[in-house]
């Protein structure tokens, strides 16, 4: 593999880590605190967008670069399994069992949905 297709991924996930930061930031500016609103959307939001570049790219619409460059970077840098697993034990830890379960379950359910929304809205686009 060259080097190329490493800068291609280490670009994207930059570009993925700065949108994730800034759009998580308005979010959760927008909604408060006292749930982690930013992660979910942020995870909801990126789980659709890599159900589209799935598609996109199954129907030769995206260049294996592209896909490289979109879903290994750009969306592995914009989506954060990390931060759900945090927040979600913080809400254990904080007593708030129902929020927790809420969050964690929600968040795998959404991000399910808009996959396979993504994924279907690929088709749609590609004919």
């Amino acid at each position: 593999m060259g080097v190329e297709r490493y800068l291609l991924v280490a670009l994207g996930g930059a570009l993925g880590s700065l949108l994730r930061y800034g759009l998580g930031a308005w979010v959760q500016g927008s909604l408060g605190a006292g749930f982690p609103w930013s992660t979910l959307f942020v995870n909801a939001l990126g789980s659709f967008l890599i159900g589209l570049t799935l598609r996109l790219s199954l129907e030769g619409a995206l260049s294996g670069e592209a896909r490289l460059f979109l879903a290994v970077g750009v969306l592995g840098g914009f989506t954060t399994f990390s931060s759900l697993s945090y927040e979600t034990l913080a809400l254990l830890q904080g007593g708030e069992v129902g929020k927790a379960l809420l969050y964690a379950f929600g968040s795998l359910f959404l991000g399910l949905l808009l996959a396979f929304l993504g994924y279907r809205l690929g088709g749609a686009l590609v004919g």
